[in-house]
């Protein structure tokens, strides 16, 4: 469970909030919605993308996330061969235009909250803990979202999206304003919990501390039938990938579900008092 010994500055001596990411993470186990409206924006306009090639920047504000597809080699040269040009502002600006409405409808099929959330949460106010939440969703998305998932058990005390700040992850920028608002300091008594390493850095960035969550999220991809259908080797190894790869962005923990969190939580309230260490 215990990844980076490296502790946030700070004179914390306990959490005193956590900040969720949202798909993958809260709601939409496999962080589909996002995945399924980019393949359907760029297919629409003529160039397929690949899912490895959608998920590689997940969790970053989706204006920046379809800059970063375009700027791929592979989906340059595609662009070059379907209009006779290298893909320009104009047409990232076409391409997120056309992604807004799509994703919205998208969202109203991918956002149950994840089974287990309402607990944990429930277990976080019950230890006098704020809740916050971030995403790369922009606002009317994220209130979509905060609307059906509020429905199903699941409500933040405060939820922040890119365009609430004036950019997204992973600036630390959500994190700060989600401080705020909540009124929670130092940055060290706060707990960024998401499925991307884009999240990870977001809260790294913010002197925050930050936990990777393996099993519900981009990393395998996978909605939670076709997860629990896998045979239990090969479910084994997809987690096991995932987990490398948010300790590779430098998570302080990586857990496979948010059923582990409170045990991660115990840990960090044992760093920051000084006690000892698991």
């Amino acid at each position: 469970m215990l990844l980076n010994r490296a502790t946030p500055q700070g004179a914390a001596e306990r959490v005193r909030a956590v900040i969720f990411d949202w798909a993958g993470t809260t709601v939409d186990f496999g962080s589909l919605a996002p995945l399924r409206t980019l393949e359907r924006a760029f297919a629409e306009a003529g160039v397929a993308i690949t899912e490895s090639e959608a998920r590689r920047d997940m969790g970053i504000a989706k204006r920046d996330h379809i800059a970063a597809l375009l700027r791929m080699p592979r989906i340059g040269a595609a662009w070059r061969e379907k209009y006779g040009y290298a893909p320009a502002e104009k047409d990232q600006d076409t391409l997120y235009e056309r992604f807004i409405p799509l994703q919205i409808a998208c969202l109203k099929d991918y956002s149950q909250v994840i089974r287990g959330v309402p607990e944990i949460t429930q277990d976080l106010r019950a230890r006098g803990i704020k809740i916050g939440s971030t995403t790369g969703y922009t606002r009317s998305m994220l209130d979509v979202l905060m609307a059906q998932a509020e429905a199903n058990g699941y409500q933040p005390d405060c939820s922040l999206s890119p365009e609430d700040v004036g950019a997204g992850r992973p600036h630390p920028f959500m994190i700060y304003a989600a401080a705020v608002k909540m009124q929670v300091y130092p940055l060290a008594a706060i707990v960024k919990v998401g499925d991307t390493e884009a999240d990870i850095y977001e809260g790294l960035n913010a002197g925050a501390w930050s936990v990777g969550v393996a099993a519900s999220g981009n990393g395998v991809g996978l909605s939670e039938e076709k997860f629990l259908a896998l045979r239990q080797e090969e479910r084994a190894s997809r987690v096991r990938k995932a987990r490398q790869d948010l300790q590779a962005a430098g998570a302080h923990y990586v857990v496979e579900t948010l059923a582990e969190l409170n045990a991660v939580l115990d840990d960090v309230d044992a760093r920051l008092s000084g006690k000892t260490i698991l």
